[in-house]
This record gives C-alpha cells, structure tokens and sequence, in this order.
C-alpha cells in the first residue's frame, strides 16, 4: 500500500470516527484531502477505499440523518464503540510471557514491533514487567537475510520467489513459493509452505537462500490449508545430508580431544611458525552449517585450512559468538592468535 493511499485512508477513518452525523460521498470529499476532482475518479476511488476499510474490519456504517444537512442522501460513519477495542485484562503469568517473548526479539528484525507491542500494552494499563522471570534470557538468532522479507510474506500471504542452494548443490536454483510459516529448529530458520515449482510442501533452509527474496504474487493470495501444522512439518523433516567430504585441520596438542577421537591422517607439523604445538588432520564432515559451530566450540584449538566455505563458516560463527557476548577480537588474546592462524 502506498503511502499516500495509506494518509488517505488515515484520514477517511479519522473523519467518520470524528462525525456524529451521516456524512454524505461530496462530505466525504471536501473533508478528506487526496481525492481527485474528476467527479469519476473521485467516485472510483472512493469506492475502493470503503471496501478496503471494510476488508481491514473497519465497521463502515451506512444510513441517512434527515438533520444532518444530507437529508434521505446516503452518508457513512465509523461508530466509536463499534471500532474501539475492548479494555486488554491479562493475568501477572500472561503478562509475564508476553514480556519473554517481546525479549525474544529484542536482537532480531523484529525488536522495534515488540518494543511498540509492549508500550501499548503498558498504556492501557497492563503491567509487563518481567523482573519475577530472573535467569531467563530467551533469545532468538535471526541473522538470515531472508527472514524479514520471509516474515512479512507470511504476515501478507503473499508468494515468494528466491534462489536456493540445495545440500551438494554448486549452483542455485529459482523456487516459487506459497508461504505457510518461518519456524526455529535447532537454531535454525526455515520456510514451510507449498512449492509451485515441485507441486508439493517444501520446507528450505533460509541460511540457503541465495541474495533477495521477491514478491511473487499479489497479498492475500496465500492461504494455509485446514489442517496444517507448520510446526510439526519443519520438526517432521529430515533434511538430507550432503555428500561427505574431507576437511584438513590443525589441532593444539593436549587439546581438541572430541575431534581428535574421529580424526585420520594425524601428523606433527613441522613448520617453525607453528612453534612445534600443533598436528595436522583430515576430517570427513557432510554439512558445513552442522559441523562448523562443532569445530568453533574449540576456540584456538583448532584451525581449518580446507575447505574454503568450512574455513569461513568457522570464523563467522566465532566472529558472531564474539559480537553477541559484547565482545571485540582485539581485546582477546587467544581469538586474535586464531585469527592471525587462520590467516596464514
């Protein structure tokens, strides 16, 4: 909607809630600026717009007020009680969990909408405090670049398109979808909805979306079916693991014994740089976004020098663990060695 189709309708709404009278379409008219002169176009116009408010549950009302200078001519009003919502009554424990969820967001796209959702709450006079709820520190991850365009597609039931990179893909791939819900498993974000290309409900992994998600459809042209479950289809689905693939890593001695226990190829390196310290390896990994956040739970003590995408998925977690506790690199030692390593 644009924004001066949405001041428009702003207004329209502010008018007939202010009148207590019937106002007539010519009313209307002079009253709300953004209508055209053409006695056409204006009524066009003002046609869609009564069946937009009454598709967005404004209660357009329509009669005639013999004093309201219109005489039997059809005038509209929006009556005040009839769009007024009625008085919010929370319990302390809804409160309280309409709090944690607002913390949920409070990192995410969406921590504006939840700071705003909660200022409304507190001014008709819902306490959300949620000191009681001390040591719960939800939070959610959503680093993704598709997820708000994802989210606001969901929101709008509207298609999307985006390219994806399926598990052992080297290419990307265009998907049209209808979708149903953005879900969080294991700390990590998909899309379930219905695949127009595959003609089925698909679930896609948004860390595999590749650049922009598009509008694919007008709003209001998705529905979810009866019955569905967008939850338990993300839960329910077993994403394929990619081919194996080996991974050349370097681990500190007396350390990284977790990777040591599955690891082959094990050798000292001799490289002075490396101060004597460390053991080359080769691992067999089949999912980059799985195994990197394993080897990044060993800090320093391990160091991937192939492949590339394993290499840069290491770091970046690293990088947004490091980000997320408040932290910069340079003020600890150990991740700048690391750094410096995986530099090397």
């Amino acid at each position: 909607m644009s924004r001066r189709k949405t001041e428009r309708l702003l207004n329209l709404v502010v008018c007939l809630l202010a009148t207590r009278r019937y106002l007539t379409a010519e009313q209307i008219r002079r009253a709300v600026p953004g209508y055209p002169d053409s006695d056409e176009a204006f009524k066009r116009m003002f046609e869609r717009d009564k069946e937009e408010l009454r598709e967005l549950g404004v209660p357009l009302e329509v009669g005639s007020d013999q004093q309201g200078g219109g005489g039997e001519e059809i005038g509209y009003r929006i009556p005040p009680q009839a769009y007024e919502l009625p008085d919010v009554h929370l319990s302390p424990d809804e409160a309280a969990v309409l709090g944690l969820a607002a913390r949920v967001w409070q990192r995410a796209s969406m921590a504006e909408a939840a700071s705003g959702a909660l200022l409304k709450l507190r001014a008709a006079g819902v306490e959300t405090d949620v000191a009681a709820a001390t040591g719960i520190e939800p939070r959610v991850n959503t680093q993704d670049p598709s997820f708000p365009a994802l989210w606001e597609a969901v929101r709008d039931g509207r298609p999307v398109a985006f390219d994806y990179q399926g598990i052992g893909r080297t290419s990307v791939a265009r998907r049209h979808l209808d979708p149903w819900g953005v879900v969080s498993r294991r700390g990590r974000w998909y899309v379930v909805g219905f695949d127009r290309d595959r003609d089925e409900q698909r679930v896609f992994r948004l860390s595999r979306i590749v650049g922009d998600v598009a509008p694919d459809g007008p709003p209001g042209s998705v529905t979810v079916p009866d019955g569905v479950d967008v939850r338990r289809i993300a839960f329910d689905w077993s994403e394929p693991l990619g081919e194996p693939r080996p991974a050349t890593v370097r681990l500190r001695r007396g350390a990284a014994q977790g990777p040591r226990r599955w690891a082959r190829d094990v050798r000292p390196v001799e490289e002075p740089a490396w101060d004597g310290e460390w053991d080359e390896a080769v691992l067999t990994f089949g999912d980059v976004d799985r195994f990197a956040p394993y080897l990044a739970r060993f800090a320093d003590d391990v160091v991937v020098l192939d492949p590339p995408d394993l290499r840069e998925a290491v770091v970046q977690h690293l990088k947004s663990v490091l980000a997320s506790a408040g932290a910069h690199p340079a003020a600890h030692g150990e991740h700048g060695e690391h750094g410096e390593m995986n530099g090397r």
